[in-house]
């Protein structure tokens, strides 16, 4: 019988031991060569996002605009910010109109360090309001206390043109431009973005009404709802008693009061619906009919504290002649990038996002787009290649698509509804 005898069995079994301990050998040393090569590469790539910063370029000083320079600086990835405005700080700050921050954008800026118990206004379920101005220039003063940390630079007084962009050396633009300056400003055709707009319906009629009384004073108040309002129009011609009664029509109106005591407005707004009442809101050509319900409804729910309008004071009114379709348009493109310069250009605010209807609450829908710019200028600034700048762009938009989306589920019935 042919085999193996003692010895070369065990010169087989000492030189397979020795292979396997080769191959041991082999898969550890390899294991620990890519463990100490992802080990170094994640280590060169935590050091480079941690020590990546860009400029950025915020155009606008408005609520929006500051507030996403603000962002900026608290993304920690900014080396320099630059904010520019046409407007001087006197015009820019003494704008009476008051805003109301919802509960949403109160959490997101006190996130942004924002201290209310610091700033001229008042609470109300939740809802901060002030002024405009007052609001501008409290993050004013927080931007100038960041400038032991970032390079800012605030512009008053100087126009965003190509003129502005010529004279700045191509090796020292910035990196990121937050377009802010509002519905009128054209930055974005500065910068080539095209100007369509895709306006979509909210589903809904309404009319605005704004009364200024010099002898009141102009402080920050909460606003006032009343809903399901009916309106006897039968002074004008038309029975809307009768159809009231019907229980199978749509809910009434719903009305907000808001704005300082000085500068008064009002919003008058009802689901979309084929209601007699409706109808003839929408055609009549008697501009008296909208004045006299915005009259009447002021005297109902106003304040006990301010005077009720009158037929002497009834001129200081400006109003919507009829009721006219509430409507957003929103930017068919809200970012972009400027391939030869490698800069990424997003657009915020009402240069973003308009509605034609006034409730008080606009900011705030400027304030959604906000809630995505830390983490864009994070990417973008860590970004290895154009490829990863493409997928930050791609990301804001796929934001900013929702919030229009979003807004025209439910963002009269939170602002108007409720």
């Amino acid at each position: 019988m042919d085999g193996f005898g003692p010895d070369e069995a065990g010169v087989g079994g000492i030189a397979e031991e020795k292979y396997r301990a080769l191959a041991y050998d082999t898969a550890l040393s390899t294991l620990l060569a890519v463990a100490l090569y992802v080990l170094v590469k994640v280590s060169l790539d935590g050091f480079r996002q941690w020590r990546a910063r860009v400029s950025v370029l915020v155009v606008g000083s408005g609520p929006v605009g500051l507030t996403a320079a603000l962002v900026a600086v608290r993304s920690g990835k900014v080396l320099k910010l630059t904010v520019l405005d046409e407007r001087y700080r006197t015009a820019m700050l003494c704008r009476p109109q008051q805003i109301a921050l919802d509960p949403r954008s109160v959490k997101f800026l006190l996130g942004l360090g924002v201290d209310f118990d610091n700033m001229e206004g008042c609470w109300h379920n939740e809802h901060f309001f002030t002024r405009i101005g007052v609001f501008q220039e409290y993050l004013l003063s927080i931007l100038e206390q960041n400038k032991h940390k970032v390079d800012v630079k605030v512009q008053l007084g100087t126009k965003f043109t190509e003129e502005y962009l010529q004279r700045i050396p191509r090796s020292k633009w910035p990196r990121v431009i937050v377009v802010a300056d509002g519905s009128c400003g054209d930055s974005c055709s500065v910068l080539g973005i095209s100007s369509d707009y895709t306006v979509e319906s909210c589903h809904a009629y309404g009319a605005n009404a704004t009364i200024e009384r010099l002898d009141q004073r102009q402080v920050p108040t909460p606003e006032i709802r009343a809903h399901s309002l009916y309106f006897d129009l039968s002074a004008y011609g038309m029975e809307a008693l009768r159809e009231n009664r019907n229980t199978t029509v749509k809910p009434g109106f719903h009305l907000k009061i808001y704005g300082t005591f000085r500068n008064r407005c009002m919003a008058l707004v009802c689901p979309a619906s084929d209601t007699k009442t409706v109808r003839f809101l929408r055609q009549t050509p008697n501009s008296s009919i909208m004045k006299n319900i915005f009259h009447q409804s002021f005297n109902a729910y106003k304040t006990d504290i301010e005077p009720r309008l009158s037929d002497v004071t009834l001129h200081q009114m400006q109003c919507s002649r009829r009721l006219f379709e509430i409507q957003l348009s929103h930017r068919r493109i809200s970012a972009a990038f400027i391939e030869g310069d490698n800069v990424a250009v997003i657009v915020e605010g009402e240069a973003a996002r308009v509605l034609n209807f006034d409730t008080g609450f606009g900011v705030n829908l400027g304030m959604r787009g906000l809630e995505s710019v830390g983490a864009f200028i994070y990417q973008t600034a860590t970004a290895v290649d154009q490829n990863d700048i493409l997928e930050a762009l791609s990301a804001k938009m796929q934001h900013s698509r929702q919030l229009a989306e979003t807004f025209k589920r439910t963002g009269l019935a939170e602002s108007m509804y409720d």
